[in-house]
Protein backbone atom coordinates (compact mmCIF):
# COMPACT_ATOMS: atom_id res chain seq x y z
CA UNK A 1 0.00 0.00 0.00
CA UNK A 2 1.11 3.63 0.35
CA UNK A 3 3.77 4.74 2.78
CA UNK A 4 3.76 7.93 4.78
CA UNK A 5 5.84 9.86 2.24
CA UNK A 6 3.54 8.91 -0.65
CA UNK A 7 0.45 10.00 1.30
CA UNK A 8 2.14 13.30 2.14
CA UNK A 9 2.94 13.94 -1.55
CA UNK A 10 -0.64 13.11 -2.57
CA UNK A 11 -1.98 15.44 0.14
CA UNK A 12 0.30 18.28 -1.03
CA UNK A 13 -0.82 17.80 -4.66
CA UNK A 14 -4.52 17.84 -3.64
CA UNK A 15 -4.01 21.00 -1.57
CA UNK A 16 -2.16 22.66 -4.48
CA UNK A 17 -5.03 21.84 -6.87
CA UNK A 18 -7.65 23.18 -4.47
CA UNK A 19 -5.64 26.36 -3.84
CA UNK A 20 -5.16 26.90 -7.57
CA UNK A 21 -8.94 26.95 -8.02
CA UNK A 22 -9.99 28.70 -4.82
CA UNK A 23 -6.86 30.72 -3.98
CA UNK A 24 -7.74 33.97 -5.76
CA UNK A 25 -11.25 33.93 -4.34
CA UNK A 26 -9.97 33.29 -0.82
CA UNK A 27 -7.40 36.09 -1.15
CA UNK A 28 -10.04 38.51 -2.47
CA UNK A 29 -12.41 37.69 0.42
CA UNK A 30 -9.60 38.08 2.96
CA UNK A 31 -8.80 41.50 1.49
CA UNK A 32 -12.42 42.59 1.68
CA UNK A 33 -12.66 41.42 5.28
CA UNK A 34 -9.50 43.30 6.20
CA UNK A 35 -10.83 46.51 4.62
CA UNK A 36 -14.16 46.19 6.43
CA UNK A 37 -12.42 45.55 9.76
CA UNK A 38 -10.16 48.54 9.24
CA UNK A 39 -13.10 50.81 8.37
CA UNK A 40 -15.08 49.67 11.42
CA UNK A 41 -12.09 50.22 13.71
CA UNK A 42 -11.63 53.71 12.28
CA UNK A 43 -15.34 54.49 12.76
CA UNK A 44 -15.24 53.30 16.38
CA UNK A 45 -12.18 55.44 17.07
CA UNK A 46 -13.85 58.51 15.53
CA UNK A 47 -17.01 57.87 17.58
CA UNK A 48 -14.97 57.68 20.78
CA UNK A 49 -13.18 60.91 19.91
CA UNK A 50 -16.52 62.57 19.17
CA UNK A 51 -17.92 61.45 22.55
CA UNK A 52 -14.82 62.81 24.27
CA UNK A 53 -15.27 66.25 22.70
CA UNK A 54 -19.02 66.45 23.36
CA UNK A 55 -20.19 68.31 26.41
CA UNK A 56 -20.90 66.04 29.34
CA UNK A 57 -24.56 65.47 30.21
CA UNK A 58 -26.11 67.83 32.71
CA UNK A 59 -27.02 66.46 36.11
CA UNK A 60 -30.42 67.59 37.24
CA UNK A 61 -31.02 67.41 40.95
CA UNK A 62 -34.22 65.69 41.95
CA UNK A 63 -35.88 64.44 45.07
CA UNK A 64 -36.90 60.98 46.14
CA UNK A 65 -40.38 60.12 47.25
CA UNK A 66 -40.47 58.17 50.52
CA UNK A 67 -42.02 54.71 50.19
CA UNK A 68 -41.36 54.34 46.47
CA UNK A 69 -38.43 51.96 47.00
CA UNK A 70 -40.79 49.15 48.03
CA UNK A 71 -42.39 49.19 44.58
CA UNK A 72 -39.30 48.00 42.74
CA UNK A 73 -39.76 45.28 40.16
CA UNK A 74 -37.08 43.11 41.78
CA UNK A 75 -39.31 42.36 44.78
CA UNK A 76 -41.30 39.46 43.33
CA UNK A 77 -42.36 38.02 46.70
CA UNK A 78 -44.48 41.03 47.73
CA UNK A 79 -48.18 40.97 46.83
CA UNK A 80 -48.98 44.06 44.69
CA UNK A 81 -52.42 44.31 46.30
CA UNK A 82 -50.97 44.98 49.75
CA UNK A 83 -49.61 48.11 51.36
CA UNK A 84 -45.85 48.38 51.87
CA UNK A 85 -46.27 47.31 55.51
CA UNK A 86 -48.03 44.09 54.37
CA UNK A 87 -51.62 45.01 55.27
CA UNK A 88 -54.52 45.10 52.86
CA UNK A 89 -55.83 48.52 51.80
Amino acid sequence: MFGLSELAIILIVVIAIVLAKKGPELARNAGKSARILKAEARAMKEAEEQRATDTPPRVIQGETIPGRAEHSSTDGARDPGRNPDGTHP
